[in-house]
């Protein structure tokens, strides 16, 4: 159980920069994982396990990828009680990301707005950290029962028509250390970005992937799954493409959804115009449509994990009423603090086991 009642630290990471408050976390994260002040905000893993893609999850509660972008506190948020977590997105390449100020808060909503652009240490650092981490729970005695997702993306100055070279060279570098690897195609802040998403790109693209996939597979004898990240602004006929194409290439599962461009629930607050990806209570709706269009068009067996808009245990819920296996937090955690990992992995479990 966390020993420090997350009110107090929320008041005090909420009075600084955003984007200060969240490197102060991180470091706070990775200087106390494995060492016993990581009992301050540790908390005991439902057990609720569910097999999906080839792999059994702890429970159903996950980390969605950003908070973690160079895989630096695996094991401090880990401890938290998530049944997996997903760091990155990494891309080959370091690159700096989108110039500063580009972190908002919007409390009056329980939102954030997002232009961060990848910015990471690149490849190289990224499977660094993984490895430390691997090594540290090796030399604890006991394989730790959390999956582990690893994001990727593409570098900001790739021309979009060698998008797939960045993501062909990002999977081979982390497919050896990944539970599963997310493909994330659906950031909007990066150019061009969600034009991945069209059929014609999408379709060369998962085609490349699914190819490079199998001869990693031979090549280190385990088939790592990969899923496809995509975003809440999207019209039906398009889910119904991208769902197709999942399908033919052979896909193990999508993640609905990233942020949002829409701006309706917030254009009156302060900052509510700035440029980026909204996160939050907003997207708890519009992500869930496209979970229930997913689904239909997938069947009942394609793996959906739910991401957007989870600030109770009851909205995590909800995305599994929508017809998500799964679900990821990120904002609710800056909101809500450690307790709603708990919350949400014990009343999914109350309601579906």
């Amino acid at each position: 159980m966390s020993l420090v009642p997350y009110a107090l630290a929320r008041r005090f990471l909420f009075a600084l920069d955003p984007e200060a408050a969240h490197e102060l976390t991180l470091l706070a994260l990775s200087g106390t994982q494995g060492t016993a002040l990581q009992m301050a905000y540790s908390n005991s893993r439902v057990d609720d396990p569910l097999e999906l893609a080839g792999l059994t999850f702890p429970n159903r509660v996950g980390l969605a990828a950003g908070l973690d972008k160079n895989a630096r506190c695996i094991d401090g948020l880990g401890a938290i009680g998530f049944g997996f977590v997903e760091v990155g997105t990494v891309t080959p390449l370091p690159q700096g990301g989108n110039p500063k100020p580009r972190l908002f808060r919007l409390p009056q909503a329980r939102a954030l707005i997002n232009r961060l652009g990848f910015n990471n240490e690149g490849l190289e650092a990224f499977v660094a950290n993984v490895k430390r981490s691997a090594l540290h729970r090796q030399r604890q005695g006991a394989k730790a029962t959390m999956l582990l997702g690893l994001n990727i993306g593409k570098n900001a100055l790739t021309p979009i028509e060698r998008a797939t070279d960045d993501y062909l060279a990002a999977l081979d570098g982390v497919y050896p250390y990944a539970d599963y690897v997310a493909v994330n195609i659906s950031s909007p802040n990066t150019k061009n970005l969600r034009s991945l998403q069209g059929d014609a790109a999408l379709d060369q693209l998962l085609a490349a992937l699914a190819a490079r996939r199998e001869a990693l597979a031979r090549q280190h004898g385990k088939r790592t799954p990969l899923f496809v990240k995509i975003a809440p602004d999207l019209e039906p006929a398009q889910v119904q493409a991208i769902a197709a194409t999942l399908l033919r290439h052979g896909m193990d599962g999508v993640i609905a959804t990233n942020t949002t461009l829409e701006r309706d629930a917030v254009k009156a607050l302060a900052h509510g115009d700035e440029a980026g990806g909204l996160s939050g209570a907003p997207l708890l709706l519009p992500s869930n449509r496209i979970i229930t269009q997913l689904r239909a068009a997938l069947g009942a067996g394609f793996p959906i994990i739910g991401v957007g808009g989870i600030m109770s245990a009851a909205d995590a819920v909800s995305k599994i009423r929508a017809g998500a296996d799964l679900v990821q937090i990120y904002t609710g955690l800056i909101y809500q603090g450690p307790g709603l990992v708990k919350e949400s992995a014990a009343l999914i479990k109350k309601n579906f086991c």
